[in-house]
């Protein structure tokens, strides 16, 4: 007999789950919730623009303390290193160009090292703090101009006085270098170069061309920043546009719910 039942309830077909019932949305609400995810959604991406531009501030911020240091270490070292020749007559204006590059190199390097130094703790200290919120603590967005002041400092105008300082150099060391030390040599040598002068036209010849490469560079990746970070703001501004028109909507449906109706 248990066997006879078993059986035929396993025949039986079972009967289908119970499917859930939907709830149905209105308009309002469904717009209302719309409303809310997007705005949500705009918090967070806010949130992560704010951290984007944190981790930006500290990579410059690293960057320019590490080539300003190695640069203005070299042009310090260079100053001090270098041995003129107390025999050879240098032209003053080599000389006034050579000291006065030196100079102006290692205060410009110093000057991104100590904004680095003075602003990158504080930048540290927020960005290993595990708290999407901690952003707002930070003060990369206060100082930005003085964050991107030092990088330029140390990348753009820094680098330019390092390729000049290493033209001047040049004919500061090789220009001596089997030159004439008498008149009669002189006025019989006119016509030819000495090795040393030729040694530093040929520096030069070849740091001129670099020096162009690099201001081109740099122009076109300044053009190519200022290009991305237009179509960022365009895309955000369409963002908030159509979240400005979706509360437009939410606005008028509610209005239109709450009007009373209009009989004959």
């Amino acid at each position: 007999m248990f066997l006879e039942h078993g059986e035929q309830q396993k025949g039986r077909p079972r009967p289908p789950p119970p499917q859930e019932v939907q709830e149905e949305v209105s308009y309002p609400e469904w717009i209302s919730k719309s409303y809310v995810e997007l705005m949500s959604l705009n918090e967070h991406s806010m949130q992560a623009l704010s951290w984007r531009k944190l981790y930006l501030s500290r990579a410059k911020l690293k960057a320019s303390s590490r080539t300003s240091a190695l640069l203005s270490g070299f042009a310090m070292v260079a100053m001090v290193e270098v041995q003129l020749d107390a025999d050879h007559v240098y032209p003053t204006g080599l000389l006034i160009a050579f000291s006065a590059c030196t100079t102006i190199l290692v205060a410009v390097h110093l000057f991104a090292l100590m904004v680095s130094t003075c602003i990158l703790p504080n930048i540290e200290a927020v960005s290993n703090v595990h708290n999407l919120n901690s952003v707002k603590e930070s003060p990369h967005e206060r100082m930005h101009h003085h964050i991107e002041l030092a990088w330029a400092f140390s990348t753009v105008i820094g680098t330019l006085l390092f390729l000049a300082e290493v033209v001047l150099l040049c004919w500061v060391k090789f220009l001596p270098v089997n030159s004439p030390k008498d008149t009669a040599t002189n006025s019989s040598s006119s016509s030819s170069i000495s090795p040393g002068k030729a040694a530093a036209i040929a520096s030069t010849a070849i740091m001129v061309p670099f020096g162009f490469i690099f201001i081109v560079f740099a122009v076109h990746f300044y053009r190519s920043l200022v290009s991305h970070k237009t179509d960022r703001q365009f895309q955000e501004l369409h963002e908030l546009a159509e979240l400005a028109q979706l509360q437009d909507q939410m606005d008028h449906r509610g209005d239109s719910a709450q009007s009373p109706g209009h009989y004959p």
